[in-house]
């Protein structure tokens, strides 16, 4: 599976590298032709172990952006990369940028399992709203209304000023609250922006998600 997702952000065209905390992944994708490097398995998050990997490959920064494309996600379209690197570029205030894709199933309401954003769209000359817009908040609750529900994508951007900012904070009440490390961006008053894509792509998060991965291959 992690082979799988290397490949498919490699085709976006932007250099990849797989930050792992296990040996054995690092070796299945070196195998595979990929480049890899070890972590502290014990690093807190996932934001951690993205630092620490950009950290040892470019000490000197010459990376001012990061994209973070989890390993659960194998068939993740190449240009979920790059409309995350879009977004970074093309809004300044930007400290984070991330996914988010139209509800799939009137159930997303209500599971706990699907994050929801709420946004602000943006609107253009002609008052239309586009398909990208501050992240006002995360959460697994349900939410009622018959506003759109955004189902959050698990993509992230990450300008490295950001990223270095973000770590270096403690975990954040809202944070702890929904088990949302993202949250803890907010409370620090960072921005975040989303882009809306068409299709949220499948993350193997459990037994049954993974048969399902099994049965497109």
């Amino acid at each position: 599976m992690i082979v799988r997702a290397y490949e498919q952000a490699a085709a976006s065209g932007l250099p990849v590298v797989v930050a792992a905390g296990d040996p054995e992944i690092v070796a299945v994708v070196e195998a595979a032709g990929g480049r890899a490097i070890l972590t502290d398995p014990d690093l807190p998050s996932g934001s951690d172990r993205i630092r620490a990997a950009v950290d040892a490959i470019d000490p000197e920064g010459d990376f001012d952006a990061v994209i973070n494309v989890q390993g659960d996600m194998p068939f993740a379209d190449p240009g979920l990369a790059t409309a995350c690197a879009a977004v970074l570029h093309g809004e300044p205030a930007c400290d984070i940028a991330t996914l988010v894709a139209a509800e799939a199933d009137p159930s997303d309401r209500a599971n706990p399992d699907v994050v929801k954003a709420v946004l602000a769209l943006k609107s253009n000359e002609w008052g239309e709203a586009e398909r990208q817009g501050r992240a006002l908040y995360f959460t697994r609750s349900t939410l009622y209304g018959d506003a759109p529900i955004w189902r959050h994508i698990g993509v992230y951007g990450y300008r490295r000023a950001a990223l270095n900012r973000f770590c270096a904070a403690p975990q954040s009440p809202l944070e702890k609250r929904e088990k949302l490390e993202q949250l803890r961006a907010l409370e620090m008053g960072m921005q975040i922006w989303a882009a809306v894509i068409d299709e949220a792509p499948l993350s193997v998060d459990n037994p049954a998600d993974l048969e399902a991965a099994r049965a497109l291959v």
